[in-house]
């Protein structure tokens, strides 16, 4: 409360300051110009009040509570679990704040009938999914980003500017998580000052945006549902960006992304209702931003096909690739074949054996290594051979890796080398490939005999290709429910809730799994559907093959002329970062009912916003210490 009132003291001091500024001769857009002819004593007072009121409140070191880790379940609050600093912190929250206006630029441009040039909506795909949990952690690479950002700002106000169109985006004085610095439409960087400044300045800066400042002068409910958006739009910009590397685009997930930044701009945002609107609009976005990136890997990889993949070591050089973007793989794959090095890979990527011109082209393609993301420091150090991060999921890197792992795309690490590349080009892997060459690789492998394997690939071509057969095993009594138990892994021992409900589940059921969550349980014998020719474990792939068990639900329902609800189908699903978000609230606008997710409640989300989830759709949080119950109660349908 005294934060709050401190806070409030500082926006009045702000609002004060700035009427007397603007009485100035000389005073423009919140700067006092070196020619102001006025009182000195007075510019001095007003330039101290401006200076007071200008402090953001910060209670700790930092704040972000975006992921599920996220210390004691409500913020992490001296240095993040996912290893962010507070000045990465701050970086990130002040390129949020580049994003909303040049978002705010672009939707007003759009609304104007000025064309926005493609490479504004790749810099808000690319910098927004930079921001995502364990994606980027190069300050450098912030900086650049806010400097690109408030260059096409600066671009698309030129273009307005060309056309004869004087207006600008709205940008009103009386939205609370603005009270520092000039509403984000307003506020600007010019070049030569980003290039001279430090990361210091940035951070300080950073600070005036922070979410450690907004929640004491935002009501939490409101603020909370603020970040998911924010959060969900991080969700929907990784899947836009994976498509665009592929050669993939939908204009209307481009502008939505510019509208809903727009949206976080605007009084609207105020009202509690329309941002529940925006949070529903923003899930059936999440749908087409999920079907574009499903169209980018089937058009140019084929359908996956299953396939039973290598999970223990094969003699020869090695290299380790792990990340989401199969683009990278296929290229990698294509720049290795000759050299006897075999490539191996790792947590998100494992659904790259299933794609029929990875498989079929390149033998040296071998297996999978490790586990799931948080294990990789682990993998890693382990692996003999060279490592290769492509998208997100990446964690400080141990000393016993740091000279053989490489980062591409928008993934980054102070220190860590980088493969640069630009969209629509092939990369050169020569240095990662060099570095593969130099090291040992498997040297012992076991007789093929103990060799063991995994299925992966159950796609939904796969799955809809035996629908007849689930449809026979339900009709006559076999198949009584099919479990979804997937998501995102992480290391808090509550997650082996998820390996235990598959653990539990009845013989006469089914298990479809999607994203690290199966790496619980994905190498358990689960055998088959009894009197069928359904195996009882169907790997359907990761995050980025979500749209699958979209299409597959939505087929089933079809068939048996009823809804999703309808099915005897229960979602039971771990989340921790921001594409667990996107695909959530693409559920919930899909009206998808009685979802479990866990192991804990977003710590965004007050009690009262999540009432207002659990009314609707009856989202439930798991029982972590009674994983039978709730194996129990999804197949009453509860």
């Amino acid at each position: 409360m005294a934060s709050l009132r401190c806070a409030t003291r500082l926006a009045s001091l702000t609002r004060v300051s700035q009427s007397v500024f603007a009485r100035l001769p000389g005073f423009a857009g919140g700067q006092a110009h070196t020619a102001v002819r006025a009182s000195p004593l007075l510019v001095r007072a007003c330039a101290a009040a401006a200076e007071l009121a200008k402090q953001p409140v910060l209670d700790n070191k930092m704040f972000c509570y975006q992921c599920e880790q996220t210390s004691k379940g409500t913020g992490c609050t001296t240095v993040g679990v996912c290893g962010k600093t507070p000045e990465m912190a701050f970086l990130q929250d002040l390129l949020t704040y580049s994003l909303k206006g040049l978002g705010c630029w672009a939707d007003f441009a759009r609304q104007q009938g000025v064309e926005v040039p493609r490479k504004v909506y790749s810099l808000l795909n690319a910098a927004t999914f930079a921001t995502l949990t364990n994606v980027n952690f190069h300050d450098a690479r912030f900086k650049e980003y806010i400097s690109t950002c408030q260059s096409l700002r600066e671009g698309l106000e030129k273009s307005l500017r060309d056309k004869g169109i004087d207006a600008s985006p709205p940008a009103p004085v009386n939205l609370p998580w603005f009270d520092l610095l000039a509403h984000p439409a307003a506020w600007k960087l010019n070049q030569s000052y980003l290039a001279a400044a430090s990361m210091d300045q940035l951070t300080q800066l950073g600070k005036m945006t922070s979410l450690e400042h907004r929640r004491h002068v935002v009501d939490p409910t409101l603020l909370g549902l603020h970040e998911m958006i924010t959060y969900g739009l991080r969700g929907l910009a990784a899947y836009s960006h994976h498509a665009e590397v592929l050669g993939h685009r939908d204009p209307e997930v481009d502008e939505f992304m510019a509208r809903c930044y727009a949206f976080l701009c605007s009084e609207d945002a105020l009202d509690l209702g329309k941002t529940l609107g925006m949070v529903d609009e923003l899930g059936a976005v999440g749908v087409k931003g999920m079907q574009l990136l499903d169209k980018g890997h089937t058009t140019k990889f084929g359908h996956p096909e299953p396939t039973q993949v290598r999970i223990t070591p094969k003699k020869g050089k090695a290299i380790l690739i792990s990340g989401h973007d199969l683009q990278d793989t296929h290229d990698l794959l294509a720049q290795t074949e000759g050299t006897g090095i075999n490539v191996w890979t790792h947590g998100e990527l494992l659904p790259a054996h299933g794609y029929p011109a990875l498989k079929k082209r390149f033998p040296h393609l071998v297996g999978n290594y490790g586990g799931a993301w948080y294990r990789q420091q682990k993998d890693f150090a382990e692996f003999p051979g060279a490592v290769l991060m492509t998208t997100n999921c990446i964690v400080e890197p141990r000393q016993s890796y740091a000279d053989r792992i490489f980062t591409t795309g928008e993934v980054g690490w102070a220190g860590v080398r980088h493969i640069e590349g630009e969209m629509g080009r092939t990369k050169d892997y020569s240095a990662l490939i060099s570095k593969a060459q130099e090291l040992p690789g498997f040297e012992y492998e076991p007789p093929e005999s103990e060799a063991k394997f995994v299925t992966t690939g159950f796609a939904r071509n796969a799955v809809l290709g035996v629908a007849g057969e689930v449809v026979k095993a339900v009709q006559e009594g076999h198949l009584k429910h099919i479990f979804l138990i997937g998501g995102c892994d992480g290391s808090e021992p509550d997650r082996k809730y998820f390996g235990r409900v598959a653990d539990a589940t009845p013989q006469d059921t089914m298990v479809l799994t999607l994203g690290c969550g199966k790496f619980r349980f994905y190498d358990h014998d689960f055998g088959m559907l009894p009197n069928t020719p359904l195996p009882r474990l169907v790997d359907m792939g990761q995050c980025n093959d979500a749209y699958s068990a979209v299409v597959v639900a939505s087929k089933l329902a079809e068939v048996f002329g009823t809804d999703i609800n309808g099915l005897p189908l229960s979602l039971d699903l771990s989340w921790l970062e921001q594409k667990a978000v996107i695909i959530l609230l693409s559920l919930l606008h899909l009206n998808v009912k009685n979802i479990r997710i866990g192991p804990r409640a977003p710590a965004f989300l007050t009690p009262e916003a999540l009432k207002v989830i659990v009314d609707k759709w009856n989202l439930q949080i798991v029982d972590t210490k009674n994983p039978e119950s709730d194996v129990q109660k999804m197949m009453a349908g509860q």
